[in-house]
């Protein structure tokens, strides 16, 4: 075991629960520590359900093609816990890091504390000490207690697309989860707000117009759409003619249009030149990501795709179908690992039109809340779907390469993508 992982370990114990939504045990920390989300550079703080990491991946690539230093916030990891915090545009290192996970932990003097508390407030410190221009700064889960909450006074905020997610924690209906996640809101900081169903877009006009907000609407206050291979942005100041998105997916489209209308309406310094890089540049991974070299790629014959993506919810696996339905036709095979927080139904029914050649099941190694792939077979079958458990990746990859010239995608969790990504060989930077 590593020296970060003995830490993480260690302060993954001081909460019998790990998640449990609230600020109590935060303030008191941040307080000791001298109040670090006071010090941080100008904050935009994102939301949603769906979109949130992608829609951050464009503003960092918009604003650093513009020579902006930039922080991120992300969770959670895929193979690294590095991969959580960005500090001016590179990973923060690891016995950085350590020091500071050691220094917060100090500080905590063994409080209950969740994880991804203690976490973030880490990550706070990391940024308050480091200088650069922006953050951005993803909500874990929901928005009114979501630890990241505690920024008095962003520059701005985003709510990307809102869907059924986390239902035991944010409620089971979108108007509840809708509500939380304007929880982010405050007085005097913008809110700029992605395409959302009615009940959810009912809740958001009510929670901005008690703060003096007048929300930015994708769909009504700017458009993004893909034509002749371009993206088209239209909103009060004009039209731009911009290159496609660099990550795939028609959903894709939306969310570089959603960064582009943040930079826009909270006046950040990214002028249509720096837009164009940042498009041309932008990176994802576990997002629709094709994996074209490593380990597990070899595993597949010439001909072969192999596709990557961590959406695991009904929203997510909506637009891999989209995405895949797009693409030229070829046999499709999709390998699949869930969390048992998750409904396998949820992911499969998008699916159904694509008519899958095979679904091959896994547990997800190392993850004592994964469903086991037997049932997830079991349940793929009760659809009406061609679908086996099989022991391991790597024997669902050989399965895999005797279909010729297929489309593999592995998808399901973020948990799953973080163990492709690392048996592959190319994790993160």
């Amino acid at each position: 075991m590593s020296r970060t992982d003995a830490i993480l370990a260690r302060l993954s114990r001081l909460h019998p629960k790990l998640i449990d939504l609230s600020l109590d045990r935060m303030l008191p920390l941040l307080d000791r520590l001298g109040n670090p989300q006071d010090r941080l550079p100008p904050v935009i703080h994102v939301a949603g359900t769906n979109g949130k990491g992608s829609t951050i991946a464009f503003l960092r690539a918009f604003l650093e093609a513009a020579g902006q230093r930039v922080h991120v916030y992300n969770s959670p990891h895929l193979v690294r816990f590095n991969e959580r915090i960005r500090l001016a545009g590179t990973l923060v290192e690891t016995e950085r890091l350590n020091a500071a996970l050691e220094a917060v932990e100090r500080a905590n003097k063994g409080d209950p504390i969740t994880f991804f508390e203690i976490t973030t407030v880490t990550a706070f410190e990391l940024f308050a000490e480091s200088a650069a221009d922006y953050l951005l700064l993803e909500t874990g889960m929901g928005g009114t207690y979501d630890t990241t909450n505690v920024v008095k006074h962003p520059l701005g905020t985003i709510i990307t697309p809102i869907d059924f997610d986390h239902q035991g924690f944010l409620g089971n209906n979108l108007a509840d989860i809708a509500a939380n996640k304007a929880g982010i809101f405050k007085r005097g900081a913008g809110a700029v707000i992605g395409l959302q169903q009615d009940e959810a877009r009912r809740v958001l006009e009510r929670a901005a117009h008690r703060l003096a907000i007048r929300p930015f609407w994708q769909g009504e206050d700017f458009h993004g759409a893909g034509a002749d291979g371009r993206l088209t942005y239209q909103d009060e100041h004009g039209l731009l003619d911009l290159p496609p998105p660099a990550l795939a997916g028609l959903h894709q489209y939306d969310n570089a249009a959603l960064a582009i209308a943040a930079t826009r309406h909270f006046g950040l310094p990214v002028d249509e030149q720096a837009l164009a890089a940042g498009l041309r540049r932008v990176s994802w991974p576990a997002r629709m990501q094709p994996i074209r070299r490593g380990r597990l790629r070899d595993m597949l014959p010439p001909g072969h795709e192999l596709w990557l993506d961590g959406g695991h919810n009904a929203h997510g696996a909506a637009a891999m179908a989209r995405t895949i339905a797009a693409m030229p036709e070829k046999p499709l095979i999709l390998i699949l690992g869930m969390m048992n927080t998750r409904a396998p139904e949820d992911v499969l029914a998008p699916f159904r039109d694509l008519a899958p050649r095979d679904i091959m099941t896994l547990t997800i190694p190392g993850e004592p809340n994964a469903h086991q792939g037997a049932e997830i077979a079991a349940r793929a079958r009760a659809m009406g779907f061609a679908a086996q458990a099989l022991p391991s990746l790597s024997a669902a990859l050989a399965e895999a390469a005797r279909v010729e010239a297929a489309r593999v995608l592995i998808c399901g969790s973020l948990y799953l993508a973080g163990d492709v990504l690392d048996q592959n060989g190319t994790p993160p930077d």
